[in-house]
């Protein structure tokens, strides 16, 4: 095994570090979120809460046991969990290492110490790590490539490692992901066994390993993975297509993302990778158009990918329903993985915006208040009110409600660690200085700047920022005003303020502890008209404010009200209201209910009918996406019919 020397040094806690490029990204030591502000306060909520949460689940569960039977060689008659629950503890691991590695925690470090311990516990003498597979009582090692998930399980494994080693720790954890992922090489490498993983996750994992450990062999595996991919090399089952692994077509020629939506971004943000660190201008102009084509005509106004509830998929172009919408918690994770990719490769501030908009909508959704109930599923329109959560196992994704814990629970150890790693994405540097990605109050110290951002952004627009301490000579400090803020207003130094244009602003000097810059981004409410091409939602129209979609909920609707009888009036435009809107409408009120009357049914003599009141005008209040079903149970759209 070749070792070359490590990419970045251990203490400087960046999640993505390409080999290449000019573009990197904060580390999560490098930004301090104050902790009353939209962010800080969600992770704090994360680190008091929801760790434990997730690791209490899974020790109940019996997920974590599965490690310790097969520690003992026990034979296993009937194993808890799906095949890649051992995929929930390493991401659990991961987003322990990111969150201590932020901020010492002793006690955290303990309850992270024990359960590695457990897992490495279980790690076969050649570096094969699975708890479903290849022990007595369980199938044999790579029977099941499309379904069971091994290599998968072995990616989160790596990418909890990375976490560890990138935030100063080369210690257990990282011995056994090293040994795992040798063994990985040997197995399915030039000369090996040929073939994928049904789920990608592998590809990135291996990439990102390879620079935080300094093995090329891993980035080469990782290639191979990738080139691999779209060949039909996997056994397709009933009801699911080569389409929905990704292995219908190669990853240079497709033209847009298709499929399982997380396997299908995965697989591009270590496509992305690859591509990066070998050079490959061609795989990475590829996924490039793959991203633009998908966001054009197959992603939601919030940011949510997939509009499928069978496959968990993408949709045809347009085909995206808003009370169908599937918009998976773990798709919007991987949105934001790929897009901040891609932002390091080119540099290009439509990313920056994607992920602003996937942050706010999808991975701020899907948790609740309290750390200890998600939202699997994000549709855009609830029809009918979902039952109350249950205390215990939910075998459904879409429910209306958050639960606290899924029987595929993928989503809330996938939000456990993007929250603990959130501001790695907040700030980039390169050798000219730094830009300011999104905008979240607290500290960034980053190339030679040590910056005090004050906000209460989103509900606010005003963004100041105050160099406590600057490089020596001229340097540059770039803001990001985003696609939708147009008439932006920018003041420097106390100056008059100045209308800037959506894109980046540069501001090039030589800079003082003191100095000063003041961003007033239009957040007041807008309306959204969806395009024509979406059969689904024309003649409604949607209202935003700033990076925040709305919606209405039946729970602000007068007594007796249906969600279904409402209609607004865009003509009397759309008023501010605490952090969300208020937009004039009409609303029926049901007086009977009977059987609904075909189409060209006749008017009488059918059965009892729906008869209507008069409409009522009311002012309709629209909340943020992401605080909906936070007061129980309710109806709830995004898109609102135009009354005409």
């Amino acid at each position: 095994m070749t070792v070359l020397p490590s990419t970045v040094s251990t203490a400087s806690a960046v999640p993505v570090v390409p080999s290449g490029g000019a573009l990197r990204g904060a580390g999560v030591t490098s930004v301090t979120l104050d902790p009353a502000g939209f962010w800080g306060v969600r992770q704090g909520v994360n680190r008091a809460a929801t760790l434990r949460h997730c690791l209490d689940w899974m020790e109940r569960l019996g997920w974590i046991e599965n490690f310790d039977r097969v520690a003992r060689g026990e034979t296993t008659v009937d194993r808890p969990g799906w095949q890649f629950s051992d995929s929930e503890v390493y991401k659990l691991l991961e987003a322990m290492a990111w969150e201590f590695g932020r901020a010492p925690d002793d006690e955290l470090a303990a309850l992270f110490g024990r359960l590695v311990e457990r897992v490495a516990a279980a790690q076969d003498a050649d570096g094969y790590l699975n708890t479903a597979f290849g022990h007595p009582g369980l199938p044999g090692r790579w029977t099941d490539l499309a379904m069971g998930h091994e290599l998968y399980n072995a990616g989160h494994l790596l990418q909890a490692a990375v976490a560890r080693i990138r935030t100063g720790h080369d210690d257990e954890l990282v011995r056994v992901a090293r040994r795992a992922a040798d063994q990985i090489c040997d197995e399915f490498g030039e000369s090996g066994r040929h073939g994928v993983c049904g789920h990608p996750e592998i590809e990135v994992a291996l990439a990102e390993a390879g620079r935080a450990f300094g093995e090329r062999r891993y980035l080469e595996q990782a290639r191979l993975f990738v080139d691999r991919r779209g060949r039909g090399t996997l056994a397709v089952r009933p009801l699911l297509s080569a389409e929905y692994f990704q292995d219908d077509e190669p990853v240079r020629s497709a033209t847009v993302l298709r499929g399982h939506a997380v396997r299908a971004l995965y697989l591009s943000a270590g496509a992305v990778d690859v591509a990066v660190d070998t050079g490959d201008d061609e795989l990475l102009a590829a996924v490039t158009r793959q991203w633009a084509a998908t966001v054009g005509a197959r992603t939601y106004l919030t940011g949510g990918m997939g509009s499928r509830h069978q496959d968990e998929g993408f949709g045809d172009d347009w085909e995206l329903p808003a009370d169908r919408a599937y918009c998976e918690t773990c798709a919007g994770v991987a949105s934001v993985m790929l897009a901040w990719r891609l932002y390091l490769a080119s540099g290009e501030v439509r990313y920056v915006d994607l992920i602003e908009r996937t942050l706010f909508n999808v991975v701020a959704t899907s948790p609740s208040a309290d750390g200890r109930a998600f939202f699997y599923a994000n549709p855009l329109h609830q029809r009918e009110p979902g039952a109350a959560a249950v205390d215990g196992v939910n075998t459904r994704a879409e429910g209306g409600v958050r639960a606290p814990w899924f029987e595929v629970s993928c989503c809330p150890t996938n939000v456990a660690r993007t929250l603990a790693s959130l501001g790695a994405y907040t700030a980039s540097a390169d050798d000219e200085g730094v830009s300011l990605l999104q905008y979240a109050a607290g500290e960034v110290e980053l190339g030679g700047f040590r910056m005090r951002v004050d906000t209460a952004y989103p509900s606010d627009g005003r963004v100041a920022v105050r160099v406590l301490e600057a490089p020596e000579g001229e340097a540059r400090l770039r803001m990001r005003v985003p696609a939708w803020a147009d008439g932006a207003r920018l003041a420097v130094g106390g100056g008059a303020a100045e209308e800037v244009l959506p894109g980046w602003v540069d501001l090039r000097r030589v800079f003082s502890p003191g100095d000063e810059l003041v961003l007033e981004l239009p957040v007041g409410p807008r309306l959204t008209w969806p395009d024509l091409r979406i059969d689904a939602v024309r003649g409604t129209v949607a209202v935003e404010r700033g990076p925040l979609v709305l919606c209405v909920e039946s729970t602000d609707l007068p007594v007796g009200a249906e969600l279904a009888g409402l209609e607004v009036d865009v003509a009397a435009g759309v008023r501010v209201s605490g952090d969300g809107a208020v937009v004039s409408g009409i609303v029926r009120h049901d007086r009977a209910a009977g059987p609904a009357l075909p189409y060209g049914a006749p008017d009488a003599g059918e059965g009892e009918r729906v008869e209507l009141e008069s409409p009522t005008a009311i002012d309709v209040p629209l909340i943020p996406y992401h605080r909906w079903a936070e007061r129980g149970p309710a109806t709830m759209r995004v898109f609102l019919p135009v009354r005409g």
